[in-house]
């Protein structure tokens, strides 16, 4: 069981802090003689595999790495261009690293907003007054909790589906919140984390919540 993100999301729908905490490894690395039997393309300022399925490495796969150097979007982490680098075949063997695409920081204040307005379509569809809005997602890889506070803060965990504890595990969050970014005087309301301690503190408490899966009564 893992929790995977966390994302904290202001009451106009601004991101203000996220966190990747484990990553599933859905990734395949193979050594590859000139020319490439695969078909690359640049999309969205990344390299994916457009075209050919093999060992692992699918269509939509992105390139992570080249010979163990890691790629960020279209180049290598010493600079070269991916698709130039792999079009000459002075550089074969080569050994490349595929996998889903990761997001980029833009894609995730992205979906942030978007949650944030799925959140206010949910409390108008509601057939009741005064609907919490959307506490859970659920797909076949992993739920979604969210809460939210009442001044509009909302506390967002992607999970495993079995991961227990989650409700507690959201409340211990709002609680870090509180003590170690609210009251930081540096802080100011609505925008962007940035406090050492918060961060710590939200690790640990992950990493109980992932061990035990609760964190006492009510869980």
């Amino acid at each position: 069981m893992a929790i995977f993100s966390v994302y904290v999301v202001n009451k106009a729908g601004g991101l203000i802090y996220q966190l990747d905490n484990y990553a599933p490894r859905a990734e395949a690395e193979k050594t590859f003689s000139y020319p490439l039997d695969l078909l690359l393309k640049l999309h969205d300022e990344r390299v994916l595999v457009a075209f050919g399925q093999r060992d692992g490495i699918r269509v939509g796969h992105a390139v992570l790495s080249i010979n163990g150097v890691d790629v960020n979007g279209k180049y290598t982490a010493d600079g070269k261009e991916v698709l130039e680098y792999l079009g000459n075949a002075a550089n074969y063997p080569v050994s490349i690293r595929f996998g889903r695409p990761r997001l980029t920081s833009n894609e995730k204040l992205m979906l942030a907003s978007m949650f944030h307005s799925l959140f206010a379509i949910g409390s108008q569809l509601s057939p009741e007054l005064g609907s919490s809005g959307i506490e859970m997602l659920e797909t076949d890889t992993f739920k979604l909790h969210c809460f939210q506070t009442l001044t509009g803060i909302k506390f967002v965990v992607l999970a495993d589906p079995r991961q227990g504890g989650i409700d507690s595990l959201l409340r211990k969050i709002y609680e870090i919140y509180s003590d170690f970014a609210l009251k930081n005087p540096f802080y100011s309301l609505e925008m962007p984390i940035r406090c050492e301690l918060f961060d710590q503190n939200l690790k640990l408490a992950l990493e109980v919540a992932e061990k035990a899966g609760t964190f006492g009564p009510g869980s």
